[in-house]
């Protein structure tokens, strides 16, 4: 009986993918490959889709529904990369269905969601996360540990960004109901840093100051970039917008003694330097480039595995939503619907 056999060290290797989504190589799967996890299911609505898929990443179950990998028993884990507004809902499926769930950001639609996908979450005991996996980079890390050390000083200002070109027109991101926009998809990327540096200086979370957006139709945000104030009066600024030349995520912590700088704070295994500045005298340290979806994946195993603590659970998840709905309130614009299944 392989359930008596499998041992503490098996139980978050076998996962099951929600939907044939074009994040899940990156994500998912190349990760789980690295660190030894077993993809075991892909369901998506179109089985031909996802039997393409599973034959592409070599995942031996093929269902035609996200239900079934759900209910399948040999499943621990469920990763859910669906459309943003299908993360709700589906994460409170699969937790009902006592599986640890990993769901991409934002893991739901607005804050009122994310309550219940905390409810869900107590109520069912399961490990849940939401995949800002930037966190658990030694970059991100090394650039708290260089704030706290007190080298460049009492931070005085900090800045950070995720731009990028403008997705095609029939792009799921750009879709309102199914929870678009331009901070759902990376600004929450730059709202999320700036409440691990709040968090870590202040002792608490940022608030809205103000708000400058773009949103053509009125309800879409192309651009929004979000003025914050942390509890002890430090200013920031979190820039998410679908309008840049290129791909940029930058970050760069102003203090009063110098500044540290990450290039590309989010995706930082393309580039895993920390650019020190004070009085003058700049350093560039280098660190692992180890994929940010490796580091994250290991983290979530840990918490199935060893009971170790995880930053980005549903408590986490539900501040982050809030912030999100205070600056589309700022904004003028609507919060984003809730998918009801």
């Amino acid at each position: 009986d392989s359930s008596t056999s499998r041992g503490l060290g098996d139980v978050y290797k076998r996962q099951g993918i929600l939907g044939a989504a074009r994040i899940a190589p990156s994500a998912i799967i190349f990760p789980a490959q690295a660190t030894g996890h077993k993809l075991l299911a892909v369901g998506a609505r179109d089985k031909a889709k996802a039997t393409e898929f599973a034959k592409q990443h070599m995942i031996e179950k093929v269902y035609g529904s996200y239900q079934e990998v759900i209910d399948d028993p040999e499943i621990d884990v469920i990763y859910n990369p669906l459309p943003n507004n299908a993360h709700g809902p589906w994460n409170i499926k699969a937790l009902a269905a006592g599986k640890h769930v990993l769901s991409e950001k934002p893991s739901a639609s607005n804050a009122a969601e994310a309550k219940e996908v905390a409810a869900a979450v107590s109520k069912s005991g399961k490990i849940f996360m939401e995949g800002f996996h930037y966190y658990y980079h030694p970059v991100f890390q090394r650039l708290l540990e260089i704030i706290k050390s007190g080298e460049i000083g009492e931070v005085i200002k900090v800045e950070s960004a995720l731009q990028t070109p403008m997705p095609d027109k029939s792009d799921l991101r750009l879709d309102f109901d199914l929870a678009g926009g331009s901070i759902m998809d990376v600004g929450c990327y730059a709202l999320h840093s700036q409440r691990m540096i709040s968090q870590l200086i202040a002792g608490g979370e940022p608030t809205v100051v103000n708000t400058e957006a773009n949103a053509p139709d009125g309800k879409l945000d192309t651009k929004l970039n979000v003025q914050l104030k942390y509890p002890n009066g430090v200013a920031a600024i979190a820039k998410g917008d679908f309008e840049s030349p290129a791909f940029d995520a930058p970050l760069t912590v102003t203090g009063s003694k110098g500044s540290v700088h990450l290039p590309n704070f989010v995706v930082t295994g393309w580039d895993p330097r920390v650019i020190v500045d004070v009085a003058g005298n700049k350093r560039v340290e280098h660190l692992p480039s180890l994929s940010t979806y490796t580091y994250q994946l290991m983290a979530f195993a840990d918490a199935i595995d060893l009971g170790k603590a995880i930053k980005t659970d549903a408590k986490d998840a539900l501040a982050q939503s809030q912030l999100i709905d205070s600056a589309y309130l700022s904004a003028n614009l609507p919060l984003r619907p809730t998918l009801k299944i």
